[in-house]
Protein backbone atom coordinates (compact mmCIF):
# COMPACT_ATOMS: atom_id res chain seq x y z
CA UNK A 1 0.00 0.00 0.00
CA UNK A 2 2.90 2.32 0.81
CA UNK A 3 4.30 1.76 -2.67
CA UNK A 4 0.94 2.66 -4.20
CA UNK A 5 0.83 5.88 -2.21
CA UNK A 6 4.31 6.77 -3.44
CA UNK A 7 3.27 6.33 -7.06
CA UNK A 8 1.82 9.81 -7.26
CA UNK A 9 -1.30 11.03 -9.12
CA UNK A 10 -0.17 9.57 -12.44
CA UNK A 11 -0.11 6.12 -10.86
CA UNK A 12 -3.76 6.40 -9.82
CA UNK A 13 -4.69 7.63 -13.27
CA UNK A 14 -3.06 4.53 -14.78
CA UNK A 15 -4.88 2.29 -12.29
CA UNK A 16 -8.18 3.97 -13.20
CA UNK A 17 -7.57 3.28 -16.88
CA UNK A 18 -6.74 -0.33 -16.08
CA UNK A 19 -9.95 -0.85 -14.12
CA UNK A 20 -12.01 0.72 -16.92
CA UNK A 21 -10.29 -1.55 -19.45
CA UNK A 22 -11.12 -4.67 -17.41
CA UNK A 23 -14.78 -3.62 -17.21
CA UNK A 24 -14.90 -3.08 -20.99
CA UNK A 25 -13.20 -6.42 -21.62
CA UNK A 26 -15.66 -8.50 -19.60
CA UNK A 27 -18.67 -6.62 -20.99
CA UNK A 28 -17.48 -7.22 -24.55
CA UNK A 29 -16.55 -10.83 -23.79
CA UNK A 30 -20.07 -11.60 -22.55
CA UNK A 31 -21.57 -9.83 -25.56
CA UNK A 32 -19.42 -11.81 -28.00
CA UNK A 33 -20.20 -15.11 -26.29
CA UNK A 34 -23.91 -14.45 -26.76
CA UNK A 35 -23.34 -13.41 -30.36
CA UNK A 36 -21.38 -16.53 -31.37
CA UNK A 37 -23.59 -19.43 -32.47
CA UNK A 38 -23.22 -22.47 -34.71
CA UNK A 39 -24.34 -20.87 -37.95
CA UNK A 40 -24.62 -24.20 -39.79
CA UNK A 41 -27.19 -25.61 -37.36
CA UNK A 42 -28.99 -22.28 -37.16
CA UNK A 43 -29.22 -21.86 -40.92
CA UNK A 44 -30.35 -25.44 -41.47
CA UNK A 45 -33.12 -24.97 -38.94
CA UNK A 46 -34.28 -21.71 -40.51
CA UNK A 47 -34.20 -23.14 -44.04
CA UNK A 48 -36.25 -26.15 -42.92
CA UNK A 49 -38.87 -23.81 -41.51
CA UNK A 50 -38.84 -21.72 -44.71
CA UNK A 51 -39.25 -24.80 -46.90
CA UNK A 52 -42.40 -25.64 -44.95
CA UNK A 53 -43.73 -22.20 -45.79
CA UNK A 54 -43.59 -20.82 -42.24
CA UNK A 55 -42.07 -17.42 -43.01
CA UNK A 56 -43.25 -15.74 -39.80
CA UNK A 57 -41.87 -18.56 -37.68
CA UNK A 58 -38.49 -18.29 -39.41
CA UNK A 59 -38.42 -14.55 -38.77
CA UNK A 60 -39.35 -15.09 -35.14
CA UNK A 61 -36.48 -17.55 -34.73
CA UNK A 62 -34.08 -14.95 -36.12
CA UNK A 63 -35.46 -12.21 -33.89
CA UNK A 64 -35.08 -14.35 -30.78
CA UNK A 65 -31.52 -15.42 -31.63
CA UNK A 66 -28.76 -12.95 -30.71
CA UNK A 67 -25.82 -12.13 -32.93
CA UNK A 68 -24.89 -11.12 -36.48
CA UNK A 69 -25.71 -14.51 -38.05
CA UNK A 70 -29.36 -14.21 -37.07
CA UNK A 71 -29.42 -10.53 -38.04
CA UNK A 72 -28.24 -11.08 -41.63
CA UNK A 73 -30.57 -14.07 -41.99
CA UNK A 74 -33.52 -11.98 -40.84
CA UNK A 75 -32.59 -9.25 -43.32
CA UNK A 76 -32.40 -11.80 -46.13
CA UNK A 77 -35.86 -13.15 -45.27
CA UNK A 78 -37.34 -9.67 -45.24
CA UNK A 79 -35.81 -8.84 -48.64
CA UNK A 80 -36.32 -12.28 -50.18
CA UNK A 81 -38.72 -11.00 -52.86
CA UNK A 82 -36.37 -8.30 -54.15
CA UNK A 83 -33.76 -8.62 -56.86
CA UNK A 84 -30.51 -10.46 -56.22
CA UNK A 85 -28.65 -7.13 -56.12
CA UNK A 86 -31.11 -5.60 -53.66
CA UNK A 87 -30.99 -8.69 -51.46
CA UNK A 88 -27.18 -8.74 -51.44
CA UNK A 89 -26.98 -5.02 -50.69
CA UNK A 90 -29.42 -5.29 -47.78
CA UNK A 91 -27.52 -8.22 -46.30
CA UNK A 92 -24.18 -6.43 -46.73
CA UNK A 93 -25.52 -3.30 -45.04
CA UNK A 94 -26.72 -5.35 -42.10
CA UNK A 95 -23.36 -7.11 -41.95
CA UNK A 96 -21.48 -3.81 -41.74
CA UNK A 97 -23.79 -2.58 -38.99
CA UNK A 98 -23.29 -5.81 -37.05
CA UNK A 99 -19.50 -5.58 -37.32
CA UNK A 100 -19.65 -2.06 -35.95
CA UNK A 101 -21.76 -3.36 -33.07
CA UNK A 102 -19.27 -6.13 -32.35
CA UNK A 103 -16.34 -3.70 -32.28
CA UNK A 104 -18.08 -1.17 -30.02
CA UNK A 105 -15.84 0.13 -27.21
CA UNK A 106 -12.82 -1.83 -28.44
CA UNK A 107 -11.17 1.48 -29.33
CA UNK A 108 -10.96 2.29 -25.62
CA UNK A 109 -8.86 -0.84 -25.06
CA UNK A 110 -6.56 0.04 -27.95
CA UNK A 111 -6.17 3.59 -26.63
CA UNK A 112 -5.38 2.31 -23.13
CA UNK A 113 -2.66 0.05 -24.59
CA UNK A 114 -1.00 3.09 -26.12
CA UNK A 115 -1.59 5.64 -23.36
CA UNK A 116 -0.67 3.58 -20.27
CA UNK A 117 3.08 3.33 -21.09
CA UNK A 118 3.15 7.03 -21.96
CA UNK A 119 1.53 7.88 -18.65
CA UNK A 120 4.11 5.65 -16.99
CA UNK A 121 6.83 7.63 -18.74
CA UNK A 122 5.21 10.86 -17.58
CA UNK A 123 5.19 9.60 -14.00
CA UNK A 124 8.85 8.63 -14.37
CA UNK A 125 9.77 12.11 -15.57
CA UNK A 126 7.83 13.71 -12.73
CA UNK A 127 9.71 11.49 -10.30
CA UNK A 128 13.05 12.53 -11.84
CA UNK A 129 12.03 16.19 -11.59
CA UNK A 130 11.21 15.63 -7.94
CA UNK A 131 14.67 14.15 -7.39
CA UNK A 132 16.36 17.09 -9.12
CA UNK A 133 14.38 19.55 -7.02
CA UNK A 134 15.45 17.72 -3.88
CA UNK A 135 19.09 17.87 -4.97
CA UNK A 136 18.85 21.61 -5.65
CA UNK A 137 17.15 22.36 -2.37
CA UNK A 138 19.39 20.25 -0.13
CA UNK A 139 22.77 20.44 -1.88
CA UNK A 140 25.58 19.94 -1.04
CA UNK A 141 24.47 17.54 1.69
CA UNK A 142 21.72 15.19 0.53
CA UNK A 143 20.54 12.13 2.40
CA UNK A 144 19.63 9.06 0.38
CA UNK A 145 16.28 8.91 2.13
CA UNK A 146 15.44 12.32 0.71
CA UNK A 147 15.68 10.95 -2.81
CA UNK A 148 13.59 7.85 -2.14
CA UNK A 149 10.21 9.50 -2.72
CA UNK A 150 11.09 10.75 -6.20
CA UNK A 151 12.81 7.52 -7.15
CA UNK A 152 9.86 5.42 -6.00
CA UNK A 153 7.43 7.65 -7.89
CA UNK A 154 9.46 7.19 -11.07
CA UNK A 155 9.77 3.42 -10.74
CA UNK A 156 6.19 2.74 -9.64
CA UNK A 157 4.75 4.81 -12.50
CA UNK A 158 6.84 2.96 -15.07
CA UNK A 159 5.87 -0.45 -13.72
CA UNK A 160 2.19 0.50 -13.47
CA UNK A 161 2.13 1.70 -17.07
CA UNK A 162 3.53 -1.60 -18.32
CA UNK A 163 1.37 -3.71 -16.01
CA UNK A 164 -1.73 -2.07 -17.49
CA UNK A 165 -0.60 -1.88 -21.14
CA UNK A 166 0.44 -5.52 -21.55
CA UNK A 167 -2.78 -7.13 -20.22
CA UNK A 168 -4.83 -4.58 -22.18
CA UNK A 169 -3.09 -5.63 -25.37
CA UNK A 170 -3.76 -9.29 -24.59
CA UNK A 171 -7.44 -8.57 -23.85
CA UNK A 172 -7.76 -6.57 -27.06
CA UNK A 173 -6.28 -9.37 -29.16
CA UNK A 174 -8.51 -11.97 -27.49
CA UNK A 175 -11.60 -9.96 -28.37
CA UNK A 176 -10.42 -9.33 -31.94
CA UNK A 177 -9.90 -13.07 -32.49
CA UNK A 178 -13.45 -13.76 -31.29
CA UNK A 179 -14.83 -11.00 -33.50
CA UNK A 180 -12.98 -12.35 -36.53
CA UNK A 181 -14.53 -15.80 -36.00
CA UNK A 182 -18.01 -14.33 -35.66
CA UNK A 183 -17.56 -12.19 -38.77
CA UNK A 184 -16.37 -15.19 -40.80
CA UNK A 185 -19.46 -17.14 -39.72
CA UNK A 186 -21.67 -14.17 -40.54
CA UNK A 187 -20.17 -13.78 -44.01
CA UNK A 188 -20.54 -17.50 -44.73
CA UNK A 189 -24.13 -17.44 -43.54
CA UNK A 190 -24.87 -14.34 -45.62
CA UNK A 191 -23.52 -15.98 -48.76
CA UNK A 192 -25.51 -19.16 -48.17
CA UNK A 193 -28.81 -17.46 -47.38
CA UNK A 194 -28.52 -15.17 -50.42
CA UNK A 195 -27.77 -18.19 -52.61
CA UNK A 196 -30.71 -20.03 -51.04
CA UNK A 197 -33.22 -17.31 -51.92
CA UNK A 198 -31.68 -16.78 -55.35
CA UNK A 199 -32.36 -20.42 -56.21
CA UNK A 200 -35.89 -20.41 -54.84
CA UNK A 201 -38.94 -19.90 -56.97
CA UNK A 202 -40.00 -16.58 -55.47
CA UNK A 203 -43.53 -17.08 -56.57
CA UNK A 204 -43.72 -19.92 -54.05
CA UNK A 205 -42.75 -17.62 -51.16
Amino acid sequence: MNMMQQGGPVFWLIIGLGIAAVVVFFERLLHLRRAQIDYNDFLKGVCNVLENGHIDEAMMICEETPGPVAAVTLTAIRHRQGSHEALSEAVNNTGRAEISRLERRLASLAITCQIAPLLGLLGTLLGVIRIVQTLNEQAPVVQSTDLTAGLMQALVATVAGLLVAVPCHVMYMMLMVRIERIVLDMEACASEIVAYFTKQDRSML
